[in-house]
């Protein structure tokens, strides 16, 4: 009986923890990939999950900052890196190959790793997206609303 709970617990599990979405993104990209690219592709998958299943790719808001949409938390447990590669500080992190996320985040790998920084800048700089809603210049804290998200991703896919 309980490995049928903690199936059911998996099944119904809404997001996962925005460090092993990093530690994904990261080793995906082979400890190549700076905060500002991880925070990049990490909101981009987050569009692509919401759009598509109503539900967060990671347990954590993105917040309207200067250079795109941030996960602060995320942000802060790898600034030290500065505009270096970020280094496997995810010790801890639970592991998520196989699931659904993980196929996300695989996606968007596919398609954003290889992206200058100013090209994923670009992106999630789009004047009809959700960050340009709520950025206000110089300000930290202005949460960037799922709904607004998932609104992103629709006028992005046309609609769907």
């Amino acid at each position: 009986m309980a490995g049928r709970g903690a199936v059911a617990q998996r099944e119904t599990q809404m997001s996962i923890a925005s460090s092993s979405a990093a530690r994904h993104i990261c080793a995906r990209g082979n400890w190549g990939v700076t905060n500002l690219a991880l925070q990049k592709i990490l909101y981009m998958a987050q569009m692509v999950h919401l759009g598509r299943t109503g539900q967060r790719l990671v347990d954590a808001e993105f917040q309207a900052w200067d250079y795109g949409p941030v996960e602060p938390g995320l942000y802060r447990q790898v600034r030290n890196f500065g505009n270096k590669p970020i280094q496997d500080v995810f010790f801890w992190a639970p592991p998520i190959g196989g699931t659904q996320e993980a196929a996300t985040l695989d996606e968007a790998c596919n398609f954003l790793i290889q992206k200058s920084p100013g090209e994923l800048v670009a992106m999630t700089h789009w004047q009809n997206g959700a960050w340009a809603r709520h950025y206000v210049p110089g300000s930290r804290g202005i949460p960037i609303p799922d709904a607004d998200i998932i609104a992103e991703y629709r006028a992005r896919v046309g609609g769907a």
